[in-house]
């Protein structure tokens, strides 16, 4: 297994099937302009089998930390240790950009990723409630 950056858009469609849906052009290259926006990808013999994606928050009274966006592996790939390789590389990127910490939120009913998580050294911080916004972009109506 081999662990890279993805740097083009092209790197990000090949591994769609890791997303929740298609990659889309204009969000792909946005992500990839964004400095603060990281993905890394897992590839077997030449083919995408993982992905972790992270984002940088900085905060005045807090500094720099690298929040866990997402992490995804292949079904046909899963329990080999890929998504472990992926959170620490992805920890590992966040010391070396200077990042105080890393976190992630999980379902507290999601065992795959809390062992994951887990095993990659992350600790339990405690429960919490998350609310979320739907937004449209004006214009946009909302489902």
């Amino acid at each position: 297994m081999e662990i890279r950056r993805a740097d083009t858009i092209a790197e990000l469609t090949a591994a769609e099937g890791l997303f929740d849906g298609p990659a889309r052009e204009e969000w792909s290259r946005r992500f990839l302009g964004s400095s603060g926006h990281l993905m890394l990808i897992a590839y077997v013999d030449g083919a995408p089998v993982g992905m972790v994606s992270g984002v940088e928050m900085t905060h005045p009274d807090k500094g720099t930390e690298m929040c866990l966006y997402e992490l995804s592996v292949d079904e046909g790939h899963r329990r080999r240790g890929i998504g472990r390789a992926l959170s620490l590389a992805l920890a590992e990127e966040a010391r070396a950009r200077g990042c105080h910490g890393m976190w992630v939120g999980v379902d507290t009913d999601n065992e795959a990723a809390l062992a994951t998580y887990r095993a990659a050294g992350g600790e339990d911080e405690g429960a919490f409630v998350m609310r979320g916004w739907k937004l449209a972009p004006q214009g946009v109506s909302a489902k």
